[in-house]
């Protein structure tokens, strides 16, 4: 389907890589195959120089990993394929599937940083892409620096104190503090330096945020939450302006890591987006109501959510963000004990990790998702051992706010 700038999010996610599957089928067919044939040899032989586009083999690529990847590179780049129309869209924006959102984000970081060079990282990150900095680039030769909620005077700084600094990585808003980052600013000190800004913007979600627009350089994602948004899938993705980046050294990494996803999850990470914009509009305002609520409840110290006008960065998020997604955290005034006490008494929310289902979950990140971070890393952070995480759901919000009150009551 030939892109057009009058499309909105919804028109994009229901036909961007539709209208060519075989048979005359609706729907794009599950293409599970581990190889493809070839008509003949000299055939074989032009796909694998790169001479003719194809399909060779399912670990390097297959028809729905370029569906999928279609489909989340148009929502990401969706402004920048505006501002270009004339261009073609593969050629202004690419994306990348992966078999999890962790191999998305180590694929990304190895395509870009050798041996030698630095990575400068915002420190309150995801549990398991803090491991992966902490412990595991260093044993390969790449130093990190690492920025405690990064304001542009400290990116600036630490570019200017480590010139061999090839690459900023950070997440806005963050997981789960919900810090926000001025992202124009960390992509133009970046850039000044000769750097690129990766982003996870899982949290977030192209709904409400486009870090691309922003100048951020390549956006991450775990496809696991909202992208594929019912909780059945397992994915990443990784998208980029630089589309010789993507074609090139990414995938030639993942060709070696392998780290790709199978035709199945990639197939029901396309039919999840269909549906993509409708359940962000439904996220965004039950949490815009959870949030407030809680602010208000008598039991709640405090409540970090980038909607609320009392959140130090709103004022930030309402710049650069659309919306201000589903993802909230809180303290309780009775601190650990109460936080235990809450997830254990809910009777419609969910006690599970992970986010971005339809339905409500409610975890504990200094035991859950953050656990193989040092607590002196966590504190550091504002991970306390209180805080608790809340991906709220598409529910009728009244429920959840009554489930709330049942499993708050009395703490």
């Amino acid at each position: 389907m030939t892109f057009s700038p009058r499309f909105g999010l919804s028109t994009l996610v229901n036909h961007v890589g539709e209208g060519e599957a075989p048979l005359d089928a609706h729907s794009n067919p599950i293409f599970q195959t581990s190889t493809f044939r070839f008509p003949d040899v000299a055939t074989g032989a032009a796909r694998f120089r790169g001479e003719e586009d194809g399909f060779i083999y399912t670990r390097f690529d297959n028809p729905n990993f370029r569906q999928a990847a279609a489909k989340i590179a148009a929502l990401e780049g969706i402004d920048l394929l505006r501002a270009q129309p004339d261009t073609p869209p593969e050629k202004v924006v690419a994306g990348r599937m992966f078999s999890s959102g962790m191999a998305a984000i180590t694929t990304a970081i190895l395509a870009r940083v050798q041996s030698g060079q630095t990575v400068i990282a915002q420190e309150a990150l995801y549990g398991a892409t803090y491991t992966f900095l902490h412990d595991f680039a260093p044993r390969y030769g790449i130093r990190v620096v690492w920025l405690n909620h990064p304001q542009p005077e400290d990116w600036e700084r630490a570019f200017r104190e480590h010139p061999d600094a090839v690459l900023a990585y950070a997440e806005s808003p963050a997981n789960p503090t919900m810090g926000v980052i001025d992202i124009t600013a960390a992509a133009e000190i970046a850039h000044r330096y000769g750097a690129w800004l990766m982003m996870d913007n899982t949290f977030a979600t192209p709904y409400c945020q486009r870090p691309l627009t922003l100048g951020a350089d390549v956006v991450v994602h775990s496809t696991t939450k909202y992208l594929g948004g019912h909780g059945v899938v397992v994915g990443g993705a990784v998208v980029s302006r630089h589309v010789d980046y993507i074609q090139g050294s990414l995938n030639a990494t993942n060709k070696l890591l392998g780290g790709n996803p199978g035709p199945f999850d990639t197939w029901l990470t396309s039919m999840g987006l269909r549906t993509f914009e409708l359940r962000m509009e439904r996220h965004c305002a039950n949490a815009m109501r959870v949030a407030q609520w809680l602010e208000a409840h008598p039991a709640v110290a405090q409540v970090y959510y980038p909607g609320l006008p009392g959140h130090p960065e709103h004022e930030l998020a309402k710049r650069q963000m659309h919306a201000f997604g589903g993802m909230i955290s809180f303290e309780l005034k009775g601190g650990l004990e109460a936080g235990k006490a809450l997830m254990e008494r809910v009777r419609l929310l969910t006690l599970a990790v992970s986010l971005g289902t339809t339905d409500s979950l409610i975890s504990h990140p200094a035991s859950m998702t953050h656990s193989g971070v040092p607590p002196a890393a966590r504190q550091a952070v504002g991970i306390t051992d209180g805080l608790v995480r809340f991906s709220v759901g598409i529910e009728n919000v009244e429920d959840i706010l009554a489930d709330l009150e049942q499993a708050m009551a009395g703490l």
